[in-house]
Formats: C-alpha cells, structure tokens, sequence
C-alpha cells in the first residue's frame, strides 16, 4: 500500500476537519521558527559562548532552507501526488530535527536546521496545493481565510510554548517537540485526508519546462520588481526576528517576559489580513503597499533618531520599541500577500511553477538581507532601524517604479 493509498476515505473530509489540518500543517513552519526563540540565549551560551550573535544564524537558516525547499516541492507534488511529498517532507523534517536535538557544535545545528527548512517547505507549498485541489473562487478565498486565521494565532503562542519546555527540559527538548507535533499532524493527513490529486491529474516533472518558466518569470519587469520588493520586506521580517529576543532581554531586561510580548506583537499585528481584506478591492494592491512601506520609513526614522539619541531606556523605551515592531509585522500583512498576487496576474499559465519561483528567491533573498542586519546586533536598536529604513526606503522607491511602469503600459494600449 502507498503512503498515497493510507487507510483514509474516499469521501471528502468535513470542511471544519480539513480547516483544522492544514492549519496544523502550517502552523509547523511557525511552530519551528517561533518557538526556538525563547532559547536562543541558552543555545549561545552552550555552543556559541564566543559570539551570542551568531545563534540568530539558527532561525535564518531554517528559512533559507524553506526558501531552497519551495523551489522543488510543488513540481514534486504535481508529479507524485499530494500526500507522498508532504509525508516524505516530514520525514525529513524529523530526522534533522533529531539531529539538531543531538547537536554538539553550532555548525552541525546549522545544517540540521537547514535541511529541518527544506522539509518544512512541504506543507508550506503542497497543502496549499491541496486547497487549490478541492475548492475554487469565492469558496476556497472562504476556506483560506479561516486556514489563515488559525495560523496567525500560532506565533502568539509558539514563543510561550517554547518558553515552557524550555523551563521544564531545557532547550534541546524543544526539537522533541517539533517531531511530535509534526508527526501528529502527518499521521492526520495520512489516516484521514484522501490523495487530492488522481494519478490522470498528474504531470511528469521536466526540466525544460522549468527553466522555461524561469526565465519568462523573470522576463517581466513587474514581476521582477514584486519579487525585489517581497525579497525587502521578508529582510526586514527576518532581521526583526532574528533580533527580537535579543532586544527584548538585552536592551530592556525582558528575556524572562519575551514570549508574552511577542505573542502581545502577533495578536495586534494578525488584524493586518483583516484589513487588507476590507480595504484591497477598494484601494487596490499598489497603494496599500506603498501606504504600508511608506508609513514604515517614518516610523523607522523615528526609532533611529530616538536610538542614536539614548532616548531608548526604561519603561517608555520599551513601550515604543513594542509599538515599533508590531507595525513592522503589521507592515509585512499588508504587503506580501498582495506582493504575490502582483507577481503571479501575468503567469496564470504557469501559476503553480511561477508561485513555488517567486516564493524560493524572493524567501532565499529575503535571508540574505537579513542576516547581515541580525549579526551587526550591538545591544542597541541601531543596526535593525537602519537595516528596516534602507529596506523600507529602497521597496518604497521599487512600488513607484511598478506603478509608474503600469501607467505607461496603459498610455500605450490606448
């Protein structure tokens, strides 16, 4: 019997049963991001007592990782099913997660969250293969919607839940975890949800066709700069991240309190999709990224300013650093969705493709901003108002590019 062929019925699951899993299979990738956070400290001092920066590499390279992942694992589903490629995935995803449980050296942690990142990729892409599978239009924009809004509520409570293995076990006992809640939502998918993909629906992966699909993604000037722009501000999501625990227990004494605050920051900033949802048909795409990256170039200048004038200290620091970094989040919920969507209205024909390219260089680029951003960190909010500002700064000038360029292409079809 095939993984593709598990115990499952043929008939289709609940809708509230099928929201549920896919929102697990996604909350995985939070889960594993967010709540690694809280041990950071404890991991630097074991395995890099000689630079505590260098353990923020723990949360990049997970992502790169994922980013690397999401080139491959959408054309692998198209060509052997849906369910084989998550289940195959998670097994990968365990197995570095074993090994990064085990690891005595931050090197050997390193790649094990790497290729941790390159399983992580297959609920990512494939489970929203599967949604695209079962519904379509008004109905699946329904069944995304409460998938997504389950999802945003993980990492208000992944950096607590962390927090508390870490308080019990210590933070090797984190990876446990990731295999079992992992685990649990694999034999979810493969007990109870049948194969959504039929093997006559299938298409042979070939290697023609992809690089054909690159490079006609980026033979459009547009869809060119929806990805730099995606690629800056997944730079500034990251650099913030990467940094956040730091700030919290560094600059304002708070590592005991760090997953309250942060899961405070996600809950705030969750009402973003919300938003964008009441706003985008009205106001349109472009002009919510703009207002969005506009709107954080001030309040970017405003943190630089204050930081280089030790304004920072003390309970009114801390308040404003809070408030600062939910609109960062805030920022990124009205700008990547709609991001992608720009990218992919000229590649309906190759949407499946297009998605898994835009997703892997515009994530892949994303780390390469923000590591140098994470590794400057110098017990001030300094190098991460810089880094936010110049991205913030160069995405907002790459929006007015987009909009001056659809202006022309209109002036010439009439």
């Amino acid at each position: 019997m095939s993984l593709s062929e598990a115990p499952a019925p043929q008939e289709r699951l609940s809708t509230g049963e099928f929201i549920a899993l896919m929102a697990m299979l996604f909350g995985t990738l939070a889960f594993t991001i967010d709540a690694m956070l809280p041990a950071l400290p404890e991991i630097a001092d074991e395995l890099s007592p000689e630079n505590l920066n260098r353990t923020q590499l723990i949360v990049t390279s997970f992502v790169l990782g994922m980013g690397l992942g999401t080139f491959v694992t959408g054309p692998l589903s198209d060509a052997f099913g849906r369910k084989p490629v998550i289940i195959g995935a998670a097994g990968l995803f365990c197995i570095s997660a074993a090994v990064a449980w085990w690891a005595q050296s931050l090197e050997v942690m390193l790649v094990a969250r790497l290729i941790q990142g390159l399983g992580a990729a297959g609920p990512r892409v494939v489970a929203l293969a599967m949604i695209r599978d079962l519904f379509v239009g008004r109905e699946m924009a329904k069944i995304m919607s409460f998938v997504f809004l389950i999802f945003s509520l993980v990492p208000a409570i992944a950096p607590t839940v962390g927090a508390g293995i870490l308080a019990i076990a210590g933070w090797r006992a984190i990876f446990p975890f990731f295999i079992l809640f992992s685990g649990a939502a694999t034999i979810w998918l493969w007990v109870r949800q049948p194969e959504t993909l039929p093997p006559e629906g299938r298409k042979p992966m070939k290697a023609a066709s992809f690089v054909s699909a690159i490079k006609e993604v980026f033979s459009i000037p547009m869809v060119r700069l929806s990805i730099a722009i995606q690629a800056l501000c997944m730079g500034i999501l990251f650099g913030l991240i990467s940094s956040t625990q730091q700030i919290y227990d560094v600059i304002f004494d708070q590592g005991h309190l760090f997953h309250f605050w942060f899961g405070a920051t996600a809950i705030l900033a969750s009402s973003a999709s919300i938003v964008n949802a009441a706003m985008v048909v009205r106001l349109g795409m472009r002009y919510l990224i703009t207002l969005a990256l506009g709107s954080q170039i001030i309040f970017s200048m405003i943190m630089l300013v204050l930081s280089f004038s030790g304004i920072l200290e003390g309970e009114a620091g801390l308040w404003l650093w809070f408030a600062w970094s939910t609109t960062i989040f805030f920022m990124v919920g009205l700008t990547l969705g709609n991001l992608n969507a720009l990218a992919l209205e000229p590649l309906g024909h190759i949407a499946g493709m297009a998605s898994s390219i835009t997703s892997s260089v515009s994530t892949v680029a994303g780390v390469a901003f923000a590591v140098p951003v994470g590794l400057l960190f110098n017990e001030t909010l300094g190098p991460l108002a810089v880094g936010t500002l110049a991205y913030a700064v160069i995405g907002f000038f790459l929006i007015r590019r987009m909009a001056r360029l659809e202006r022309v292409a209109v002036a010439a079809e009439a």
